[in-house]
């Protein structure tokens, strides 16, 4: 996730891992290992999202303002 975030605080990552969580839009597994250990997966309902986000962004890349 790190990668993906880059800079973000790490109450503002687990904040926003939570409420895609309580969304429905990603499941959390926790392992009882020390140090704790967390795996994040998108759900069904995620995986839908992705193909939305992924249509926006080739509308956005074919309507993109021609530069000057």
């Amino acid at each position: 996730m790190r990668r993906y975030v880059g800079s973000a605080a790490d109450k503002t990552l687990s904040q926003t891992l939570k409420e895609l969580e309580r969304d429905g839009l990603i499941h959390r597994e926790m392992y009882p290992e020390i140090p704790p250990k967390v795996e994040y997966s998108l759900t069904e309902r995620g995986h839908s999202l992705v193909r939305v986000l992924d249509q926006l962004c080739v509308w956005g890349e074919e309507n993109r303002p021609k530069e000057l």
